[in-house]
C-alpha cells in the first residue's frame, strides 16, 4: 500500500498544485477536466452564488494524498 499526489497547474491560476485525482475540483475545457486549485474554488464561489449558481464544494480529500494498493 502507498499514497500518491498527482501535481500539475491550476486551470484558474496556472500555479502548480498537488491533488487527489479521484476528488480535486475540476472543469470542463473542451471535453476536458481541468483542476482547480483550493484559492481558485473560494474566490469563483462568491461569484458563482451572486450569479445563481451553487457553489463548488470541496471534497475533504480533494487536496489529500491518494492510497493506492
Amino acid at each position: 500500500m502507498g499514497y500518491m499526489f498527482v501535481y500539475g497547474p491550476c486551470y484558474g491560476c496556472g500555479r502548480v498544485f498537488a491533488f487527489n485525482a479521484s476528488h480535486v475540483p475540476s472543469i470542463p475545457i473542451n471535453g476536458v477536466r481541468e483542476p482547480i486549485c483550493r484559492a481558485c474554488v473560494e474566490q469563483a464561489n462568491p461569484h458563482r452564488v451572486k450569479n445563481g449558481l451553487a457553489p463548488i464544494v470541496i471534497h475533504p480529500e480533494a487536496y489529500e494524498p491518494e492510497e493506492v494498493h
